[in-house]
């Protein structure tokens, strides 16, 4: 089961793109750090029209900086963002042959997926949550189910106007924890 778009994003060319191309979707997920969801989940295709490609074995080889870095950059740090996706492709390569969806395919049980997840660059627990939801929720990964929060994910997103919902339930709910402090 693999959805015909993820709606993390308002271009509708980004959104098929990353139902479509796993890479795509763990770019999107390391680069979710300290810009808005839709401007991180936009970020793949903005990258795959800058280089032409999302080939983890090409992208390994490049050096991605000028490409998030051109205007509109991809993301506010595209120094360090560019090294992540790079170094993220050069882990997938290696370690899966180049197909990300290995990642879950493969995995033996929860605790394998959450190990293979968390080894990712840039990936840490709520990363490992986010995507299991995903994974969990979109593609059926029954791996992925324990993975699946009580509290707004992504993984509960499968529309526009339930993106919009999701950021709306997320800014509640991290103002809640800071209250909690």
């Amino acid at each position: 089961m693999a959805p015909a778009a993820l709606y993390f994003t308002e271009d509708p060319d980004a959104c098929r793109l990353l139902a479509t191309d796993p890479f795509a979707l763990l770019v999107g997920f390391a680069i979710d750090q300290q810009v808005p969801v839709p401007k991180a989940f936009a970020g793949p295709y903005v990258l795959k029209q800058r280089v032409g490609t999302l080939q983890t074995a090409r992208l390994a080889a490049m050096d991605l900086t000028d490409a998030f870095r051109t205007p509109p950059a991809i993301h506010r740090f595209p120094g360090s963002m560019a090294e992540r996706v790079r170094e993220l492709a050069a882990v997938v390569t290696e370690e899966y042959g180049g197909d990300a969806s290995r990642i879950w395919s493969e995995a033996a049980d929860t605790a394998d997926l959450r190990k293979r997840i968390g080894a990712l660059p840039g990936f840490g627990e709520m990363k490992i949550m986010a995507l299991g939801s995903v994974l969990s929720l979109h593609y059926g990964v029954a791996a992925a189910d324990p993975l699946v929060p009580e509290s707004p994910c992504l993984g509960k997103v499968n529309s526009p106007e339930a993106l919009a919902d999701y950021q709306a339930k997320k800014r509640a709910h991290k103002a809640a924890l800071r209250a909690a402090r």
